[in-house]
């Protein structure tokens, strides 16, 4: 027992939002899916658990950002397109989840996100396609930002996903998708706290943020390290597993 805290209680949300980010920092998304699952499946309400993960995410997203910045994972120009926009959205959608029940749309975004995945493994295996620049960004930014809020994860499956399918190259989509999230997480936080107080702050999210601090540098590291096609591969496994599950979850 440390601070009132028990350590037992702690290690497996340390657990989870060590692998979570691991999976996040490498692959561009995940670590609000995977986290908010986690959280709602014992109990936790939307807005709660939204707004904790959000809350974790600001310093995970801060510390995966230095490092997909230090390893030249970055592009600044598509950086600003996404960030500011992002930032809009992920302000409206807290607000929306924290008046109102946001929660009829979501079958749909995920039916979405599955069939994104499925695509995406589909260019993997026909690697590697003419690298383009992404038209639609801002737009794209918009609608990721509110519905990481509304959802309580989704910046990362949408707003990566879909650069990736216009062409963008993995890696730097990658490390500029985490890097703009701490600009749209701190946003979408600051929002919560302001609706919501500091209530969300609980055992389960002080796990989630050691264990996402800690895996943070890890992530930026292997996005740069594994090949094109294989992060491609990986980000449509990953996303058409959570969509799906998070879908079956929906419908039930």
């Amino acid at each position: 027992m440390i601070f009132g805290i028990d350590l037992t209680a702690l290690l497996p949300f340390i657990a989870v939002g060590f692998a979570a980010q691991m999976v996040d920092g490498a692959l561009g998304m995940a670590f609000g899916v995977i986290s908010n699952t986690l959280l709602l499946s014992l109990g936790v309400p939307p807005a709660m658990a939204s707004a904790g993960v959000h809350t974790v995410e600001t310093f995970t997203t801060a510390v995966s950002g230095i490092s997909h910045t230090i390893h030249k994972n970055v592009n600044w120009k598509l950086f600003l397109r996404i960030a500011v926009p992002g930032m809009i959205g992920g302000a409206l959608g807290a607000y929306v989840l924290s008046n109102i029940d946001a929660a009829i749309a979501k079958p749909f975004i995920l039916a979405y996100l599955a069939a994104i995945g499925l695509y995406l493994l589909w260019r993997s295996r026909h690697y590697p396609p003419v690298e383009k620049s992404p038209k639609v960004v801002e737009p794209l930014g918009l609608v990721g930002g509110f519905l990481d809020a509304a959802g309580g994860g989704g910046w990362g499956p949408v707003v990566t996903s879909n650069l990736l399918v216009q062409g963008s190259s993995p890696r730097t989509t990658i490390g500029t998708v985490n890097t703009a999230e701490f600009f749209v997480t701190t946003t979408i936080s600051a929002t919560f706290i302001a609706h919501l107080g500091w209530e969300a702050f609980t055992v389960a999210t002080i796990g989630l943020l050691i264990g996402g601090v800690l895996a943070a540098p890890l992530g930026a590291l292997l996005a740069k390290r594994i090949e094109a096609k294989t992060l491609m591969l990986f980000v449509g496994v990953v996303l058409t597993l959570t969509s799906v599950y998070g879908l079956y979850i929906a419908l039930r």
